[in-house]
């Protein structure tokens, strides 16, 4: 496992300077290091520039909170099935991956509030006339990442066979080298990999097939998940939230609710 101690690179806010804003309410979290599980595949989340560094949406989001709430950051790169058991272990203490909050995770993890609106959606070659929908994945071979909720999705076709990786990029690339009739993936993924020029031949159909909200785990009961979800609250009231959002999708953020409709 790769441990990279991690600069923030958010955009400068006034309002969540170099003065934590929480630190004071909260010295369990404040002067600490929280190391964060992260798996670099997932851009624009989490992925590795050309200099080496992880950077995204996510590790942008995480540095703002740290730098609110007074804690650092330490990164720690995982396979994404891998970290709920890391999180259950104790071996991290929170984690940036695009985790979407569910009723069964909620159940051997605590989550913060919801930070990002995600949803899935379905990649196919852009040839293909024949698949616009879940139900016409039926008997299809639909290739996902392993341990997500686009996995779970899958397993609702009928007939399906379905092919699991490691990575997103894995994923689409299966889609384009004809090995796969279809991915199911994140929408705003695919859609940056589009945008990048980092796949092509490939096309988005049918409507958005869920919507999910990602939330910042951590293991039950952990300390650190009050000063997680008060950093989260400045950086969304200060601006910081809406610059990094903008950043990386070039669009305004949505509102967000308290709780995650699971």
């Amino acid at each position: 496992m790769l441990v990279i101690a991690c600069n923030n690179t958010a955009p400068n806010s006034t309002d969540a300077g170099s003065s934590p804003s929480g630190a004071g309410s909260n010295p369990a979290a404040a002067g600490k290091t929280l190391k964060v599980a992260t798996d670099p595949t997932f851009a624009p989340f989490e992925f590795q520039g050309p200099d080496g560094q992880i950077q995204g949406f996510d590790i942008d989001i995480i540095n703002s909170i740290g730098k609110a709430e007074g804690f650092q950051v330490d990164l720690e790169s995982m396979r994404f099935d891998g970290m709920i058991g890391a999180l259950q272990a104790g071996s991290v203490d929170t984690a940036m991956a695009g985790v979407t909050i569910t009723p069964e995770r909620a159940k051997v993890i605590d989550f913060s509030k919801p930070y990002f609106k995600a949803g899935l959606a379905i990649a196919v070659p852009e040839k293909n006339t024949d698949i616009t929908d879940l139900d016409s994945l039926k008997n299809k071979k639909i290739a996902v990442q392993i341990g997500t909720t686009s996995a779970d999705e899958a397993k609702k076709v009928s007939g399906a066979k379905i092919s699991t990786f490691d990575s997103p990029d894995l994923v689409l690339q299966e889609v384009v080298n004809g090995n796969a009739d279809a991915a199911i993936n994140d929408k705003a993924v695919t859609l940056y990999a589009f945008k990048t020029g980092s796949l092509k031949g490939l096309k988005l159909v049918g409507e958005q097939l869920t919507a999910e909200y990602y939330g910042i785990p951590t293991p039950k009961g952990s300390e650190n998940l009050e000063s997680i979800n008060r950093g989260l609250d400045t950086i969304i009231k200060d601006g910081t939230y809406a610059q990094i959002y903008k950043k990386w999708f070039d669009e305004e953020p949505p509102k967000l609710p308290e709780t995650a409709p699971i």
